[in-house]
């Protein structure tokens, strides 16, 4: 029987989550249960995983059919995959959190009244976390980092757990963008923020899934999309080194003219020279090629995610 109870939705991803998925839907459902005003749909995302975290989401939709699930046919990333599972929410505002435990279901009741109050968005922060600390001062580093070069300011601290009205989602629907930094592209939208500061406990069970690459791959990410000053740093470096070496050639030249018995050109300051002009044009190049690669992303317009199967959806 369909209900008239507005719908809210509840997106979490996954990948290899077997010992927290349970417990994840413990919590959940322990955070939404005075929410009796609004019907809930818990939308699992799962990224091809390798051990049982399936199975046991399976059997949760079978004793559940609030709880539906999307299987990935193989591993889209960590970007990509929690993408696509808010994007298939259909609820009159979606909740995003991850499935490690680290973002707290408790935060639910919390979100949903500050949207009742009228924000189109509520992010948690993270300004306190009890993980491993250098991780994360130099991903708070990073983000100061990134804010301070972006056309747009960005919210501290954030991690994308957090509520999403249906109106920005669709915006993002409409932007289509293959690859997104959600954390910034909710932020180029221009809706007011209602932000809920959170100390992040530590992972109790399984291990995180990212690791230098997908760090590497997010903070570039968000560089690219929301900053031209690298490029143009590069640009201005490339006129600055290529005056000074003009400088110091002229300097040698008339150097060796004036003193030409006494004053040896020597290697060292050509060897060393070179391979530092050589190393620069390399980091240059690098920069140039990460926004050229975001470009190729973007114009290939391959699916998101292509899915395995389906359960639970009308």
């Amino acid at each position: 029987m369909k209900s008239d109870r507005p719908l809210l939705s509840i997106v979490t991803p996954c990948y290899n989550e077997e010992d927290n998925v349970e417990e994840l839907y413990t919590q959940i459902k322990a955070a939404i249960s005075g929410l009796t005003k609004y019907q809930f749909e818990l939308i699992f995302i799962d990224n091809h995983s390798e051990d049982s975290t399936v199975a046991k989401l399976k059997t949760l939709a079978k004793i559940d059919p609030t709880v539906k699930i999307i299987v990935n046919t193989r591993n889209f990333g960590h970007i990509r995959s929690p993408y696509y599972g808010i994007l298939q929410s259909r609820g009159m505002a979606t909740i995003y959190l991850a499935s490690d435990l680290q973002d707290p279901p408790e935060l639910i009741p919390e979100f949903i009244r500050h949207w009742e109050d009228g924000y189109k968005l509520v992010m948690a922060t993270k300004p306190v976390s009890k993980g491993v600390a250098w991780i994360h001062n130099l991903r708070k580093a990073y983000y100061r980092f990134l804010d301070g070069i972006s056309d747009i300011t960005l919210v501290a601290d954030a991690t994308g757990f957090g509520l999403y009205d249906r109106e920005v989602l669709d915006h993002l629907r409409d932007i289509d963008d293959p690859y997104p930094f959600l954390r910034g592209l909710i932020c180029e939208l221009g809706y007011d923020i209602k932000t809920i500061p959170f100390a992040q406990p530590r992972r109790l069970r399984g291990l995180s899934k990212n690791n230098f690459y997908t760090l590497y791959d997010i903070a570039m990410l968000g560089i690219v999309s929301h900053s031209k000053v690298p490029i143009r740093i590069a640009a201005f470096a490339g006129f600055a080194l290529g005056s000074i070496s003009l400088l110091v050639a002229f300097v040698y030249m008339v150097l060796k003219l004036l003193f030409w018995d006494s004053f040896p050109l020597g290697m060292a300051p050509v060897v060393i020279g070179l391979f530092s002009l050589f190393g620069i044009q390399l980091m240059f190049i690098g920069i140039l090629g990460e926004y050229i690669a975001s470009i190729h992303t973007y114009l290939h317009k391959r699916p998101v995610v292509v899915e395995k199967e389906r359960i639970n959806f009308d």
